[in-house]
């Protein structure tokens, strides 16, 4: 016997309802940012407006949720904003808000490991492709740390090479290196 609400889904893809994702944009010391919530949490940030970013999630966005709605709705993610400007101001270290992380199972392994590090310190990627049991998965990691939807909250530019070079950010290393200072880290050891 077949389930017939299931089948139904399976054969009328294009009635499917779209997803609401909403959005709002915020200023920061670090430029613009442009938040993205679904219904289950933050899903994206990105350091720049929403008409500059608006490409580039309304890919992201069908990639990961297929039909979809952009909704300007600063009311919706008033939180998110509350706690980074808390953040931006130095007056928060650690995030307490719902994330909707959209990736690959290794990714999120990677992001889940980002959360661990603590603010203002900094690790290599080997340190992460260890932590998470790949030892040899360093390139990988790299990639991973690349495709973090919502840097600064899961804190992607606490990860530096093996020399204590910054490098590697998708937000670009100059923003890299003023979350870092922002958080007090002066270049000292790595942790490996």
């Amino acid at each position: 016997m077949t389930d017939a609400p299931h089948a139904a889904n399976m054969l009328l893809p294009h009635l499917q309802q779209p997803t609401t994702l909403y959005y709002a944009e915020m200023d920061s010391p670090v430029g613009p940012v442009t938040l993205l919530q679904s219904a289950d949490g933050l899903c994206h940030l990105e350091f720049r407006s929403y008409a500059e970013a608006q490409p580039g999630l309304s890919a992201w966005s069908r990639r990961w949720y297929g039909k979809y709605e952009h909704v300007h709705s600063p009311s919706q993610l008033s939180e998110v904003v509350h706690q980074l400007g808390q953040y931006f101001a130095g007056e928060r270290r650690e995030f307490d808000l719902p994330l909707d992380l959209r990736g690959t199972d290794f990714q999120r392994q990677v992001w889940q490991a980002l959360q661990v590090i603590p603010y203002g310190e900094v690790v290599s990627y080997k340190w992460i492709a260890a932590h998470i049991g790949s030892p040899s998965a360093v390139r990988a990691v790299g990639g991973a740390n690349n495709r973090n939807p919502v840097s600064v909250i899961v804190p992607c530019h606490r990860v530096i090479g093996m020399n204590g070079q910054l490098v590697g950010y998708g937000g670009r290393l100059h923003r890299k290196e003023l979350l870092l200072e922002l958080e007090g880290y002066a270049r000292q050891a790595v942790l490996f």
